[in-house]
């Protein structure tokens, strides 16, 4: 198969589903030029084949004679030629990867321009200005993406010349002033790579070409893809197209445009104009942007013509699309179009419109597919709860939600304040791909400068952030900004509401959003999607988080813990049955934790009524609900203990493990102190029978925590059953109450069809699983090691964020597997964290799970999870 592919080449399918060989950007041209015969100025597309092939052994072998005789078609088609001292053929040559990364690998526009040839594009155009102004572009993009010149070089150079000749504009400056600015780009570049600047423009294109091939692996190419969960060897295509100019003069202008808007998803011209310009001054936030309903005014027949070809990409993508256009002297030409990133609140608006609209008419399951958990996760993020705040500036509201942080001016600060636990607002005249790291860890960002579609704007969008971008009323130094007399130091606390474009002095009040009415229009569509096949529960520990689950649309409860109903006032009770002496004692505090954990149970059987509770017995080491063994042994060496401290001081001793997660924990525990299991059967059958009493429909399950073998599960299971007949009879009053084991170690999904002989159910514990699998402490390792085998590549993820699928996942593939191969009806589900995480989520439906447990707040973003796994099953 060949490397380079023109944009009208005659694919097998549609361009548009060749991404993985062409990229996103290439696919779209190509489907763009080739299908719908859109305004597109020809071009050829380098493979990702090609540079993955170059990053594992240099430059491929043919690629060369490839490119060549690309080339060789483009000047053909255009009556021009490279270098060409009469009127040369210039090239742009742009990264395009398969998955969309806006701005994170590297460009140069105008290639083809050399000492000659700049003189023979002012003689074509008849216009010395624009010739001189396109060759100081492209000197200054190559250095600095080629040859590797630190860009403010470039800019430092720019802005004294400009101000030795009085210049206050950039679009002022003569073009005698641009040649001076040419000569001293290239005295930079012959001191910095020491040689000139290539004058060639084979070598021109072909270091370009390499330098966005290495732009896949730049630092912040690579942050992006681990933010974004995208893989490190997919490497990115490169396209090679004839130039266009929208800086040409006062006819020409650039753009980028929306055909909904991507942050209300609203019908109609949304996005970004500027005339007499290039792309890069629109995305880069160099200058203030028109709204693009203003190119209408200036140029009503492109506009006219842009809107069509909005219809027509909307139509024929079924999708909202994100698209750069340049108009050269009353021209429009497409230079480019993806499907539009877009905040939460658009996603769900836009996914319902078109599924009415008649013309696309998505159907439910694509409609889905059109909105991402993360969606939802920003729909579902705080809102500020003050109304009358005073606003100490605005800006355009850029992506919405609420974010309070100090402020901090550069990336590296923001990282630094992240690491001390700070939450932090990265405040900038206007960011950078190089600020990636810190938009990262930031709450928010404001910039001063910039537009809609500006690289803050952008990523903030894609990422959930709140961001308000274009406060022109912000003045910027180094370690402050100013709006008029009022200066915000840097660590000083601000609030920014990027629904509104406001910002306010201080910490402000933040409550839970309010959702769109689609909300439940594509949940409700995502429930007939996964029906029976998946199903979603909560984890909750009390009546108003069950509540809340059931609000949301929890099918039940996957997990109630009960060690949470021990804290607080009852805490003095659970005390007293550890510090007790004698049986007596104990079982007199027994029961009073059974009056207060039957009332527990009693309120979240009320509130999820109808549906299954899964209610797992004591699971903590009993140290944990003593005071702080290092605080007793200091008040011991002081002699300040009183007779009650003396007490727990000696029990907290008698309880200390060297390894409390692996010691006294769970069923271990229950068989030491056998009451206690009891005493929970006991207030599970007693608030059952009350409810069934009211008129309810009770279903609990009961759960045993950190099995590890048969024989543990038999003990307990004989225990729990003499309970619950004590309670409700040998026919249990109806209930049928089942027991099952929590599968959380290694042996215990290994030895699966044993425990299922015993266990009514499954409920994979992956948060434990996973920390016995890799032998890591999760409280340990997270804030130092973890970080660093992330950022070395050593995980590919944090396992205990997205299930580790080869380790972990393979002990609940076999857990399953052995479990039903002995009842091929059991119920199996997850209640670790995972299962609101919506990668590992997909796993856990291939693997045969039939339901997943996570926090209230999580269960819509759950829901719709489910629903894109049992599609993805499909497929």
């Amino acid at each position: 198969m060949p490397f380079v592919f023109s944009f009208d080449h005659e694919h097998p399918r549609h361009p548009m589903e060749l991404k993985d060989l062409l990229g996103g950007k290439g696919a779209n041209l190509a489907e763009m030029s080739s299908v719908l015969k859109l305004p597109v100025p020809p071009g050829f597309t380098i493979s990702t084949e090609a540079c993955r092939a170059h990053m594992e052994a240099g430059w491929p072998n043919g690629l060369s004679e490839e490119i060549a005789d690309q080339v060789a078609a483009l000047e053909s088609g255009t009556g021009k030629t490279l270098g060409n001292p009469t009127d040369p053929l210039l090239v742009s040559v742009r990264s395009g990867s398969k998955f969309s990364m806006p701005g994170m690998m590297d460009t140069v526009l105008d290639l083809g321009l050399n000492d000659v040839s700049v003189q023979g594009l002012a003689e074509a155009t008849g216009n010395d200005r624009f010739a001189y102004d396109s060759y100081r572009r492209f000197i200054q993009m190559y250095g600095k993406i080629v040859a590797g010149v630190d860009g403010d070089a470039f800019d430092s150079i720019f802005e004294e010349v400009k101000a030795a000749h009085g210049v206050s504009s950039d679009a002022d400056m003569p073009a005698e002033v641009l040649l001076e600015v040419i000569n001293e780009y290239k005295a930079l570049i012959d001191r910095e790579m020491g040689r000139p600047f290539p004058q060639d423009p084979a070598e021109q294109l072909r270091t370009s070409i390499e330098a966005v091939f290495r732009s896949w692996d730049s630092p912040r190419a690579a942050a992006y893809r681990h933010r974004e969960h995208i893989a490190d060897d997919l490497g990115t295509a490169v396209n090679v197209q004839v130039m266009v100019y929208g800086n040409r003069d006062d006819n020409s202008g650039t753009g980028v445009g929306f055909t909904r808007n991507p942050a209300t998803g609203e019908a109609g011209s949304y996005g970004d104009f500027l005339v007499n310009a290039q792309g890069e001054d629109v995305v880069a936030g160099i200058r203030k942007t028109l709204p693009l309903t203003e190119m209408g005014k200036l140029f009503p027949g492109p506009y006219r013509e842009l809107l069509d070809i909005f219809d027509r990409l909307e139509d024929h993508y079924r999708d909202m699309l994100d698209t750069e256009f340049t108009v050269e002297q009353g021209k429009l030409w497409m230079l480019q179009t993806r499907v539009g990133k877009r905040t939460g609140v658009a996603a769900l608006r836009i996914a319902v419109a078109l599924a009415r609209d008649p013309k696309i008419a998505l159907t439910p399951e694509e409609a889905v597919q059109r909105v991402s958990p993360g969606h939802l996760d920003q729909i579902l993020h705080p809102q500020f709860v003050a109304t009358d705040k005073v606003v100490l500036t605005t800006g355009l509201a850029a992506s919405p939600g609420a974010a309070v942080g100090r402020v901090y001016f550069t990336a590296d600060e923001a990282v630094e304040a992240f690491e001390r636990s700070e939450k932090v607002i990265l405040v900038r005249t206007e960011t950078s791909p190089e600020d990636v790291h810190g938009l990262e860890v930031a709450e928010g960002v404001l910039t001063s400068r910039g537009g809609l579609v500006s690289h803050a704007a952008v990523v903030a969008r894609g990422w959930g952030k709140p961001a308000i971008v274009g406060a022109d009323d912000v003045e910027i130094s180094a370690a402050s900004f100013s709006v008029g007399d009022t200066t915000v130091h840097e660590g000083d606390v601000i609030s920014i509401d990027g629904t509104l474009g406001e910002v306010t002095l201080g910490e402000l009040e933040v409550s839970e959003g309010d959702t769109p009415e689609e909300f439940d229009v594509v949940l409700g569509w995502a429930d007939e999607v996964r029906g029976t096949k998946l199903g979603v529960r909560a984890n909750a520990d009390n009546g108003p988080d069950a509540a809340r689950a059931r609000a949301y649309g929890a099918e039940g409860i996957g997990l109630a813990r009960t060690e949470h109903m021990f804290l607080g006032e009852r805490l003095p009770i659970v005390r007293r049955m550890i510090l007790a002496d004698t049986e007596e004692k104990e079982q007199e505090a027994l029961d009073g934790l059974l009056e207060q954990q039957r009332g527990d149970f009693e309120e979240i059987l009320e509130a999820m009524d109808g549906l299954p509770v899964t209610i797992r017995l004591l699971d903590p080491p009993l140290h944990e609900f003593l005071p702080d063994m290092e605080e007793l042994v200091a008040d011991e060496a002081l002699g300040i203990l009183d007779p009650q401290a003396t007490e727990l001081y000696h029990a907290a001793r008698a309880w200390q493990e060297e390894n409390p997660m692996l010691g006294t924990r769970g069923v271990r525990l229950g068989i030491v102190k056998g009451g206690l299991y009891k005493m929970q059967a006991r207030a599970v059958a007693q608030a059952a029978k009350a409810r069934q009493a009211a008129g309810g429909n009770p279903i609990a399950e009961i759960m045993v925590p950190l099995i590890v073998t048969e024989a543990e599960l038999i003990l307990v299971r004989a225990w729990i059953e003499e309970e619950l007949d004590s309670v409700l009879g040998a026919d249990r009053s109806g209930l049928d109450i089942t027991i099952g084991s929590m599968i959380e170690t290694p042996r215990a999904a290994i030895r699966g069809d044993d425990i299922a002989e015993v266990a009514d159910f499954f409920s994979f514990g992956t948060n434990d699983l996973t920390q016995m699998t890799f032998g890591f402490s999760r409280d340990d390792v997270e804030g130092r090691m973890m970080p660093r085998y992330l950022t070395e590549g050593l995980l590919p993820r944090n396992p205990f964020e997205t299930l580790d699928h080869r380790g972990v996942g393979e002990l609940v593939r076999m857990g399953v597997e052995r479990g039903r191969s002995v009842d091929p009806d059991l119920k199996i589900g997850v209640c670790g964290e995972h299962g609101g995480d919506p990668e590992s989520i997909i796993f856990f439906y291939d693997v045969g799970v039939d339901y997943v447990s996570c926090s209230p707040f999580r269960i819509p973003i759950a829901r719709l999870a489910a629903a894109h796994a049992v599609l993805a099953g499909k497929g």
